[in-house]
């Protein structure tokens, strides 16, 4: 079995707080993200070695978007995502 088996996918939007490091101005923007939630049971096809996998899967999430463009008119440049995990783990609910 694959991983992509374990889990549920979504894409996502959140919103962060970024701060321009060319004119320093901060605002807030729209981050794509890739959710996978853990799925509630196991596919019936696994055999023991997935069981194992399975229960040690947690669900998380994968930033997207690397670059974005500034939101201030006379600025208007490029930069990149920082201070922003690129992967994170979701609390179990």
């Amino acid at each position: 079995m694959e991983e992509r088996d374990f889990f549920d996918e979504k894409q996502e939007q959140r919103t962060h707080t970024l701060t321009c490091p060319h004119c320093g101005q901060p605002g807030e923007y729209q981050l794509g993200w890739l959710v996978r939630r853990k799925k509630n049971s196991l596919p019936r096809h696994a055999d023991e070695r997935d069981r194992a996998r399975f229960a040690k899967a947690q669900s998380y999430m994968v930033r997207r978007d690397d670059m974005v463009a500034c939101q201030n008119v006379r600025c208007r440049k490029r930069f990149e995502v920082a201070g922003i995990q690129s992967v994170a783990f979701l609390q179990s609910a």
